[in-house]
């Protein structure tokens, strides 16, 4: 990555992508994070996160985005819930994607959740009986992203929680984990993820190491 570059950031608004942005700023990186609405723009730039206002449904709006600025690297945390009218894993995300290649950028992260794509079965039937519409978005984001040409990571976190960071939290290739983890936890995987070759092209399940289900042996991912 590059000083005069950014690290592009959608989904900063809560959760995971501000989690996200705080771990980037306190590694003095730039940021610029996309927001559908201007609520959160004055804790980001207070942060010192460049802000612009835009829709990633849109596709005009995200090409907008990436091209102020050179950008190295675009992160993406944006996904819906069950109940959301339209949801935007697969369209917002393939956005982002699309307006990357053409950006040129060097590498992609996209978070999704564990039960996406093989990780399905990591999940209880009552997970994907709600989640499967939702799972099914996020798997064609995976693939277009796959498909794509751009260096990426894939991670899928566990259930996910807002206490602070433990520092237990660990990646793994296996697709039959499943557990919780913290927000913050993820965050930083995420940022490790950004700057580790070990993880280029890699799709990986993100948990706490004491807070699995069930299974509690399995290899963990060495991001370095």
């Amino acid at each position: 990555m590059t000083k005069a570059s950014y690290i592009f950031l959608a989904g900063a608004s809560r959760g995971v992508g501000r989690e996200i942005a705080k771990c980037l700023v306190e590694q003095n990186q730039k940021v610029k994070a996309m927001l559908r609405k201007e609520a959160s723009r004055p804790e980001l730039e207070a942060m010192g996160v460049n802000v612009v206002i835009g829709d990633a449904m849109a596709a005009a709006a995200v090409e907008q985005a990436m091209v102020a600025e050179p950008i190295d690297a675009v992160i993406t945390t944006i996904g819906g819930l069950p109940q959301a009218e339209q949801n935007p894993d697969y369209l917002a995300n393939k956005n982002l994607i699309d307006a990357a290649v053409k950006a040129c950028v060097k590498k992609f992260i996209l978070v999704t959740s564990i039960g996406t794509g093989n990780s399905v079965v990591a999940l209880s039937p009552q997970a994907l009986a709600t989640l499967g519409a939702v799972l099914a978005e996020k798997d064609k984001a995976e693939q277009h992203l796959i498909g794509s040409g751009l260096t990426y990571t894939i991670i899928r976190p566990g259930g996910l929680k807002s206490e602070p960071a433990t520092g237990n939290g660990v990646l793994t290739e296996d697709p039959k984990v499943g557990g919780t983890i913290h927000r913050a936890d993820v965050a930083q995987l995420v940022c490790r993820c950004l700057f580790s070759d070990a993880a280029n092209n890699k799709v990986l399940s993100a948990i706490d190491r004491n807070m699995p289900f069930g299974r509690l042996e399995f290899e963990e991912f060495n991001v370095n």
